[in-house]
């Protein structure tokens, strides 16, 4: 099931209308999507080759991976298999595999390919600039989910420079997209029902498509986290050594550290009882390029300038409600002992589900800002925003605070069954103790789901009033 994506196909059709060859990278977290967008795109050209690397698992080697790349290439073209001994040989191979015609070659899990030899990278420039940049009709795309590959071995490597036409970094689908897996029964399907499904699985397509629309959003929550043999019970550990091979443990540590709310580099540093290093800088970079982690700056409401502090969220849903509620139950859920759960029965379900509902908002500010009539008026800034306590001051946090160039929008967002008047009350005392510039407007903005006191709208205090039903529209 394809669905949006229309912004990336779009990029990705003119360079069918160049006149020259085209190298494409697309990196982005696993089952977001990525070679299905190229496959999609594919279908624009005359002909698709595409060739995946394999998975990594103990003995694998460099010979298997030459020999995976000869067998693939050999079902798609003409050209017998044959025994590769390196990696020039098997690009002039490919080279000669394409013909007169629009040809895209993916190369997916590029990582994966050229992971055993560190000299990968620069056959495939000599073969870039000797073999494929000679034939005109073609898109050579390299994808792959360990993201920091793509960017220090290709984007960033000088051998490369200026003869990447595009990158795409492919980030979950926006709100209104999901609600077309529910498919032509959708409209009979309630927007608080849609909302607890995707606080668990976020925008990930490969997610979504696992949803059974018959089922209820509780039903399939437990089908695929709490049953033994769901994807969903099972995907986090394969994720991240999949991704980060024998580092996996170091950064499910710092995602672990995450899993109750945002930290800066020092106070995760802290947690894990380590010093705050360049190392661990690195790694949180790497979470962020894989689509796993935020960074967000958090600026000075007056100027709209980042201050020098830089808070970490988690802001992949499906890794989130995993380590709060899937994780700690794994022994039971083996055993087959959660398969009858009422959702309802697990402590904090709801305040869980609100801090989900939190993170989805916050990763969907495109699609909030154009409900408020903002989509033609730059955000100098977006991200939750929070005041400590002190002898003088009283604590604070805004859900999420936007900066324009004129004006100031404090954005509160909550879920509950019932939402009472005292939220007015709430974000009337935390914009109150805002450090504003005089010359600035504020405007405020509640987004909700549940049932809604009459009392608020009517009091007139929020500027706007979103439901999350309009989320999915």
């Amino acid at each position: 099931m394809f669905v949006g994506r229309e912004e990336e196909l779009s990029g990705l059709a003119a360079l069918l209308r160049k006149k020259t060859p085209s190298l494409v990278t697309c990196r982005g977290r696993r089952r977001i999507g990525k070679s299905t967008l190229i496959r999609e795109f594919a279908k624009q050209a005359d002909r698709l080759i595409a060739i995946e690397g394999l998975a990594p698992r103990p003995g694998l080697t460099n010979r298997d991976q030459l020999q995976a790349f000869a067998r693939q290439l050999a079902q798609q073209s003409a050209i017998p298999e044959v025994a590769l001994e390196h990696w020039p040989q098997a690009f002039q191979l490919l080279g000669s595999a394409i013909r007169d015609e629009w040809t895209v070659v993916l190369l997916d899990e590029v990582s994966w390919l050229g992971g055993f030899d560190p000299d990968f990278p620069g056959h495939l420039k000599t073969a870039w600039d000797n073999v494929f940049k000679k034939t005109p009709k073609i898109v050579l795309v390299l994808c792959g989910s360990v993201s920091t590959w793509i960017t220090d071995n290709i984007l960033n490597n000088t051998g490369f420079v200026g003869r990447d036409s595009w990158d795409i970094v492919l980030a979950e689908l926006p709100l209104h997209h999901c609600n077309r897996f529910w498919g032509k029964g959708g409209d009979r399907v309630s927007p608080a029902e849609k909302l607890a499904f995707l606080s668990v699985t976020g925008g990930v397509p490969k997610y979504l498509e696992e949803l059974d629309p018959r089922l209820s959003a509780d039903e399939n929550i437990r089908r695929l986290c709490f049953q033994r043999e769901g994807i969903l019970f099972r995907e986090f550990d394969q994720i991240f050594s999949d991704v980060f091979g024998k580092r996996a443990e170091g950064y499910k540590a710092i995602i672990e550290s995450l899993a109750h709310g945002s930290r800066t580099v020092s106070e995760i540093s802290q947690d894990l009882g380590k010093e705050r290093s360049g190392h661990m800088t690195g790694y949180l970079e790497n979470l962020v390029l894989g689509g796993f982690l935020a960074r967000d700056a958090v600026f000075d409401p007056k100027t709209g300038q980042p201050t020098r502090t830089e808070k970490y969220r988690l802001r992949d849903n499906y890794a989130r409600f995993y380590l709060r509620y899937v994780a700690p139950r794994r022994d039971s859920i083996e055993k087959g002992l959660l398969r009858t759960l009422s959702l309802d029965q697990l402590p904090e379900w709801d305040v869980v589900l609100g801090l989900q509902f939190e993170n989805l908002v916050l990763n969907n500010v495109p699609s909030l800002a154009r409900q408020m009539g903002l989509e033609r008026t730059p955000l100098l800034a977006a991200a939750p925003y929070s005041q400590r306590a002190t002898a003088r001051k009283k604590g604070y946090q805004i859900d999420l605070l936007m900066r324009t160039k004129h004006a100031l929008y404090v954005v509160e967002i909550k879920r509950r069954r019932a939402i009472d008047f005292a939220v007015v009350d709430e974000v009337r005392e935390k914009t109150h103790c805002l450090p504003l510039d005089r010359r600035l407007s504020v405007r405020t903005a509640l987004v909700y789901d549940g049932t809604l006191d009459s009392r608020v709208e009517a009091e007139g205090y929020f500027d706007f009033i979103i439901p999350f039903a309009r989320f999915l529209e």
